[in-house]
Formats: structure tokens, sequence, C-alpha cells
């Protein structure tokens, strides 16, 4: 990364979801690898996180070296909800998205969380796909498994034509599959082929577009709901 005042400079980003004394001890190797991997370039460790209290430990400088002569001092930037804006207007959102990427992962379990991701979803509209995509996957690796997660989903799932990430990919997969397993229940059922409710099961849970395809071709000649699903 470049800003006029720094310079170029590397920005590592690293997520912390509670306070872990060890992940915090390797951070002085992790910058100083840094720092001689890019040939001398600054570093700035980012640390995000999602709770005050964890924030504000995280927060604290690493000294390393004696109590008279501190060898080594880490002092890394955090962000948290405690510092972080609550954005929910569009145009702000668009002025600056990796702000409001980091506002949307930070505030992850504020109550306000649902529009604060539709107004980052809407943002992205008119954003070109080199922007979207690396948005759209960080968005969701940073709300983790936290319910805000699937609403993320379920806003990316709206309107995914204009994402092309690979989280959009997998919803489209997954619309996809339920449309095949919907299709194949209603032609066995009009062909008059028996299922169990295992078989019934069995389709609804089958998540592999391919095997569901193989599945639809076969139900068109079979007699029997073991010849559609024999293994070839």
């Amino acid at each position: 990364m470049e800003t006029q005042e720094e310079g170029a400079f590397v920005l590592a980003i690293e997520a912390q979801g509670k306070k872990d004394p060890r992940k915090a001890a390797s951070r002085p190797y992790y910058v100083s690898y840094l720092h001689n991997r890019y040939g001398g370039l600054p570093v700035l460790l980012l640390v995000v996180c999602q709770d005050p209290s964890t924030a504000e430990w995280a927060a604290r400088p690493l000294t390393i070296g004696l109590r008279q002569w501190q060898t080594l001092s880490l002092r890394p930037l955090v962000a948290g909800p405690h510092n972080m804006p609550v954005i929910k207007n569009v145009a702000e959102a668009r002025k600056d998205l990796a702000l409001a990427t980091l506002a949307a992962i930070t505030h992850a379990d504020s109550p306000d969380v649902g529009a604060i991701l539709k107004t980052l979803s809407a943002a992205l509209r008119d954003a070109p796909e080199n922007i979207t995509d690396p948005i759209v996957e960080l968005t969701a690796q940073g709300l983790g498994s936290r319910p805000a997660a699937q609403q993320w989903r379920n806003l990316v799932a709206v309107d995914t034509s204009f994402y092309k990430s690979a989280m959009s990919e997998e919803i489209r997969d997954e619309g996809r599959a339920e449309g095949r397993a919907e299709g194949l229940l209603l032609l066995l059922g009009v062909r008059g082929i028996a299922l169990t409710d295992a078989d019934r099961a069995k389709i609804a849970s089958c998540a592999d577009p391919q095997l569901l395809h193989a599945w639809l071709q076969r139900a068109a000649t079979a007699s029997s709901a073991e010849e559609v699903f024999r293994i070839s």
C-alpha cells in the first residue's frame, strides 16, 4: 500500500476474536519477517476486533527487553466497535469502501448490523469487479460464524448478477441445486415412481449439481427409484 504522507508500506491485517497472549507474542516475529521480506518497507499491523474489551487489550503495546532498556516495542493499530463509525448512508459508504467494509466487520454484533450490511451491499453496486470481489469475500470471512454472516449471504444472494466472487458463485450453485432437486421430485411424481421418505430426503439434501443432473437424466426413463440412484 502507499499513502502520500508515508509512501509505500506493508499493511498486515490480523483478526483478534478473543484475548490470546500467545497470539500477541508472535506479532513481533510476524512484523519483523514482513519488514525483511519486503526490503525494509515500514509495516503497519492492523488488528481487527469485534469486542470492545478485546480491542482494548489488543491495543496495549508489547515490549521486549529489560525493564531499564526496551529492545523492541510493538504498537498495533486496533479497529473495533469503539472507534469504527456506524455507516448506514450509501453515499458515505461509497466514498470509502475500505472503511465501510472494516466498519461492517467490527460492528458484526451491533443491533444495526443489518442496516450496515445493506448499506455496504448497495454501495458495491457501482464499484468495479476488482473491488467488489475481495470486499464480498473479506466481509464474509470477517463476519465468521456470527448470525450477521448469514445476513450478508442473503444480501449477496438477492442480486448476485453483479458479484463474481467465490461466495456469490457458491450461492448461485446452491440455487441451481435447489431448483434441480425440486424438478427431480416433480418429474418422479408425474411419472408415478414411488419414493420413500429416505429417497425424498436424499434428493432434498443433495448439494451436488452434477449428481442431481445425472439423477434427472435417469428419471426420464427409469422405472424405479433404485434405477435413478444407481451407482454407475
